[in-house]
C-alpha cells in the first residue's frame, strides 16, 4: 500500500514529512478531505492514534504517529539519505538540532500561541516568560547561524526541515518583523529555507505576519435554556453550536493555524501621509546629529490628522524602589504592547539615580485616540495616566523632542534607562 498521511493541507507538522518526502524521492499521499476535529475523532483514526493527535502516517507495516518520528521514517526509506548527514557525528548533530527545534523553538511558540487562540487561559506574566524563553532560544540559534548556512554541514538536512516547520507558525502568526529583526541570521535562514523549491512546493508562499494574533476568549458561549426556542431563533442557535464546534477545531492541535484575523479598525481610517515604518527606520539609523536629523525628520513626517501623540506617567512610582524590578516592569509592558506594533511607536524613560524611580513615556498612535483594542487587551494601560500632546504648545513639543532623543538630564533628573518600542 502507498504511504498515506492523515492531516490537513496547512498543517505545519505534516509539512515536515511532505518536505522530507520531496527531498527523498518518496511518495506520500495526503488523505482527501481531512477535517481537523472531525476526521481525527473517528473510531478508525483513534485505532491508529488513541489520543487523536495529528498527523498519522499509514504504512504497510502499521501506523506511525508523532510528526518527527514520521519524518524520520520517511527519510530513512532512502538508503544513505544525505538528509541524515554523511557521518555518525553528522547524524548526532541532526538529532541534536531536531531536539532543539522541538524543545526550545516549537514548545515556546506553541505556549505563546495557544493562550491567544483561546485554548487555555491567557495570563500576561506567563506570556512574558514564554517570550523571554523563545528569545533566548532564538538568540542562541542566531549566534550559531552567524557562521553557518544550514544546521549541519553545507546542505539541507532533516534538522533544517523540522526547524523551519517549527518556526512557521511563529513567523506567520506571532513574530512580526520588528520582533525577528533582533535575530537577522534566523531571518535569513528561515526565508532561505521556505524558498527552497522542495519547501515552497509544499508550503506555498510564506508571508510574515504584520501583527501578533489577538487574544481570543477561552470561554464558550452559555448553553441555551431547555425551553424550546422560537422558530425564528433556530438559525442563531445553530450558529452558536457552530462557534462551539469550530473553536476547539482551531485549537485542538498545535499545528492548526488560527482563522484569518478580522480587519483592524485602524486599517479602515483614511490614508495618512505619515508612513510609520519610515519614521522607525529613520530613528533606528540615525547615529549622529540626532536632533538635526531624526527629530527634524519626525516633525516633517508627522501627520496630526492621521496620528496622535500621548504622554503617560506611571501612577505608582513610589513602588519603584528596586531598579531591576522597575526595568523589568517596563520591559513587560513593551512586550505586551506588541499587538500594536503596526500602529504605534513609543519611548519609555526610567528616571532617577536613586529610588523611587519615575517611569514616564511618550507614545505615537494611529488615529486621534488611544486604540480601543490596546486599552482592552493590554492591562498595563490602566497603570498609567494618559495625556494627549498639544503640539501647538511649544513646551509640550520640546518635551516630545527630549523624550525621543533620551535627553539627559530630563526634567532635571538623570536617566536610569530608556527603552524604545518600534
Amino acid at each position: 500500500m502507498a504511504l498515506v498521511l492523515h492531516a490537513g493541507k496547512i498543517n505545519k507538522n505534516a509539512f515536515k514529512t511532505l518536505i522530507a518526502a520531496e527531498y527523498s524521492g518518496v511518495e506520500v499521499k495526503l488523505v482527501d478531505n481531512f477535517e481537523m476535529g472531525v476526521s481525527n475523532k473517528t473510531p478508525e483514526y483513534l485505532k491508529m492514534n488513541p489520543i487523536g493527535k495529528v498527523p498519522v502516517l499509514e504504512t504497510p507495516d502499521g501506523p506511525i504517529f508523532e510528526s518527527n518520528a514520521i519524518a524520520r521514517y520517511v527519510t530513512r526509506l532512502k538508503t544513505g539519505n544525505p538528509l541524515l548527514g554523511s557521518s555518525l557525528i553528522d547524524y548526532a548533530h541532526v538529532e541534536q538540532w531536531i531536539d532543539f527545534a522541538s524543545l526550545e523553538i516549537d514548545a515556546n511558540i506553541m505556549n505563546w500561541l495557544r493562550p491567544r487562540m483561546g485554548r487555555v487561559v491567557y495570563l500576561p506574566p506567563a506570556e512574558e516568560a514564554v517570550i523571554a524563553a523563545l528569545k533566548r532560544a532564538l538568540g542562541a540559534l542566531n549566534t550559531y547561524l552567524a557562521s553557518n548556512t544550514y544546521m549541519v554541514g553545507h546542505s539541507v538536512t532533516l534538522a533544517d526541515i523540522i526547524l523551519t516547520c517549527n518556526l512557521y507558525l511563529g513567523f506567520t502568526q506571532l513574530m512580526t518583523k520588528s520582533f525577528t529583526s533582533e535575530f537577522p541570521h534566523v531571518e535569513r535562514y528561515f526565508w532561505t529555507m521556505v524558498n527552497q523549491p522542495n519547501c515552497r512546493k509544499i508550503m506555498g508562499e510564506v508571508k510574515q505576519t504584520e501583527t501578533v494574533v489577538p487574544v481570543q476568549s477561552a470561554r464558550r458561549p452559555a448553553q441555551p435554556k431547555e425551553a424550546k426556542p422560537k422558530t425564528k431563533d433556530e438559525p442563531k442557535k445553530e450558529t452558536k453550536k457552530e462557534v462551539q464546534r469550530e473553536q476547539p477545531k482551531a485549537a485542538e492541535e498545535e499545528e492548526e493555524a488560527p482563522k484569518p484575523k478580522p480587519k483592524n479598525p485602524l486599517d479602515l481610517l483614511p490614508p495618512s501621509k505619515m508612513v510609520l515604518d519610515d519614521w522607525k527606520r529613520l530613528y533606528s539609523n540615525t547615529k549622529t546629529n540626532f536632533r538635526e536629523v531624526a527629530i527634524k525628520g519626525f516633525w516633517d513626517m508627522y501627520d496630526p490628522d492621521g496620528y496622535s501623540l500621548w504622554f503617560c506617567d506611571y501612577k505608582y512610582n513610589d513602588e519603584n524602589t528596586v531598579s531591576f524590578v522597575t526595568l523589568n516592569k517596563v520591559s513587560g509592558f513593551l512586550q505586551r504592547m506588541d499587538l500594536a506594533r503596526k500602529y504605534a511607536f513609543g519611548k519609555m524613560l526610567i528616571i532617577g539615580s536613586d529610588p523611587p524611580f519615575k517611569v514616564k513615556g511618550l507614545w505615537l498612535f494611529r488615529g486621534q485616540e488611544i486604540p480601543q483594542f490596546v486599552m482592552d487587551e493590554c492591562y498595563d494601560m490602566e497603570l498609567y495616566d494618559w495625556k494627549k500632546v498639544d503640539i501647538s504648545d511649544e513646551g509640550q513639543k520640546e518635551r516630545v523632542n527630549q523624550m525621543i532623543e533620551d535627553h539627559e538630564p530630563f526634567e532635571g533628573e538623570s536617566l536610569l534607562d530608556a527603552k524604545c518600542f518600534k
